[in-house]
């Protein structure tokens, strides 16, 4: 109970030297691949997966907003397997770090927006001041729809960030109290034991869907400016 609330979110080092980046390049080694002209369940299941989401993601784009599909498809894929690979026991989450979120929120973001400014120069500046806006209300429109603009990749950072540090915070928080307890009171201990079962299960959810909420975002960013 005296440890560190916060310490599962520390960078790990080893020996002396920071191993996020060995971290963050596991994930890719646990998708199966098959060099077979038939595959297996699971990487036909994994293939089944990927085109149904790659279709939901890409049916409201257009030839060069589909151009991003590999992008995407393996972003949403890096987001979940990281996040999933958090849930395991004494195991570091990369995506609970603000600076990796937004190294991943700011260049998408950016690559969106500047094929916006290069394609559609009229459209993209036309989002910064809406049809019929009074005279008056002009500069301070064009403000407000700058800053919203400027804040979209934190907004993205930042609601992963929150979410997953969320989901780990209350599961350390009750399997601490389920372990206190487990020598003090049996039938609190099977009540609390359940509810950190029932909430792993809904963080495994929560993976997921945080993984896809990221990555649409950025394909309604890239389909604004295509």
């Amino acid at each position: 109970m005296n440890e560190n609330l916060f310490a599962s979110f520390i960078a790990p080092t080893i020996l002396g030297l920071p191993a996020a980046v060995l971290i963050i390049l596991f994930p890719p080694l646990l998708i199966p691949t098959s060099k077979y002209l038939i595959n297996n369940r699971l990487i036909t299941t994994q293939q089944w997966l990927i085109k149904l989401t790659s279709k939901q993601m890409m049916a409201m784009h257009n030839t060069k907003g589909r151009t991003w599909s590999l992008m995407l498809v393996s972003l949403i894929i890096f987001i979940a397997t990281t996040n999933l690979l958090g849930l395991l026991p004494h195991s570091f989450t990369p995506t609970t770090q603000l600076s990796m979120n937004l190294a991943m929120a700011i260049p998408l973001w950016a690559g969106a927006v500047i094929m916006g400014f290069r394609s559609k120069i009229k459209n993209a500046l036309a989002h910064f001041l809406p049809q019929g806006t009074p005279t008056p209300l002009i500069p301070m429109l064009v403000i407000i729809e700058t800053i919203s603009l400027l804040i979209q990749p934190m907004a993205l950072a930042v609601r992963l960030t929150a979410n997953i540090t969320a989901g780990h915070l209350l599961m350390h928080l009750i399997g601490s109290a389920t372990l206190a307890m487990s020598t003090i009171n049996l039938p609190s201990t099977l009540i609390t034991f359940t509810i950190l079962i029932l909430l792993t299960i809904l963080e495994i959810a929560v993976a997921l869907i945080q993984a896809y909420v990221f990555t649409l975002l950025v394909s309604l960013y890239l389909h604004d400016n295509t």
